[in-house]
């Protein structure tokens, strides 16, 4: 949880307060903020296990936007250059987006998005 929290201030400029811990539970959290209002809870419970390694419903990953195209380039390669696994390399989507994907500390998929003024 540690290393995620690091990964979203250092990658995606968000903001965190203390850790919240709930000793009763085994719970642990953190609320990353970032600076469009959006927040990103990261949690921790001893009785939750790892998902398989398969596709799913429910959440499938955040998106972050970036304001051009070189900046989800440029990204991209700085999260390469440090280390983590790009899934999906920068690209035009069939719906007009430019987007990478990227693979977080635990294995999350992180996009990295730019709407190409639609």
């Amino acid at each position: 949880m540690e290393e995620l929290r690091k990964f979203q201030i250092r990658y995606f400029e968000g903001t965190s307060r203390d850790k919240y811990t709930n000793p009763s539970k085994g719970f642990e959290s953190y609320l990353i903020h970032f600076g469009d209002g959006g927040c990103l809870e990261l949690m921790r419970r001893p009785d939750i296990r790892r998902k398989a390694d398969s596709p799913h419903m429910g959440y499938c990953h955040p998106a972050f936007t970036c304001a051009t195209q070189n900046e989800v380039n440029s990204r991209t390669e700085r999260l390469r250059n440090d280390g983590y696994r790009i899934v999906g390399e920068p690209r035009t989507t069939g719906d007009g987006y430019y987007e990478s994907v990227v693979e977080d500390p635990d294995g999350n998929l992180i996009e990295l998005v730019y709407d190409n003024g639609r």
